[in-house]
């Protein structure tokens, strides 16, 4: 009996431990650096955002910003809401290219949600229904990939007569 015991002792100190290292991998958490493409880099690894496809679009400039900022819309509207705090991504798979496909979060909010409802980001099939309902309001209130194009007025010459 003591035997057996000891064994289960043995796979428990085992066992945990492993779970524990499990769950954490499962986890990364830090500054996140926002990448062009409007993946983010944090901890040196690349991650995508769960549930989305950020379409690219023409960059732009935060002129309100010292140095002025520079870069697709989509990777200004998520460098703006990270800012300088920390993200909380939970890992939910793999791509081939070795880069990470997880539902980050700074502070409370969902990352790919924000994009959504910003109109930066199209929900893919297997996002979850909240997202599709996001991507659809921003589509009725015309912001962001659903807005107007935004080109500046055209100036015409008038012919003197």
């Amino acid at each position: 009996m003591d035997r057996r015991l000891f064994s289960c002792a043995l796979a428990l100190c085992l066992f945990f431990p492993l779970a524990a290292i499990k769950a954490a991998a499962a986890e990364i958490l830090g500054y996140a650096i926002v990448q062009d493409d409007g993946s983010l880099r944090l901890n040196g690894r690349q991650i995508r955002l769960y549930g989305i496809y950020i379409p690219p679009s023409t960059p732009s400039c935060r002129v309100f910003e010292r140095p002025i900022t520079y870069a697709p819309c989509a990777a200004l509207a998520l460098d703006f809401r990270i800012g300088t705090g920390f993200v909380h991504c939970e890992l939910k798979s793999m791509n081939a290219d070795d880069s990470i496909v997880a539902l980050c979060r700074a502070g409370s909010e969902d990352l790919s949600a924000y994009l959504l409802a910003s109109g930066w980001a199209i929900a893919l099939p297997d996002a979850p229904f909240q997202y599709f309902a996001l991507e659809k309001i921003a589509r009725h209130q015309s912001v962001g990939v659903w807005g107007l194009p935004l080109d500046p007025p055209r100036q015409t010459t008038l012919d003197a007569r």
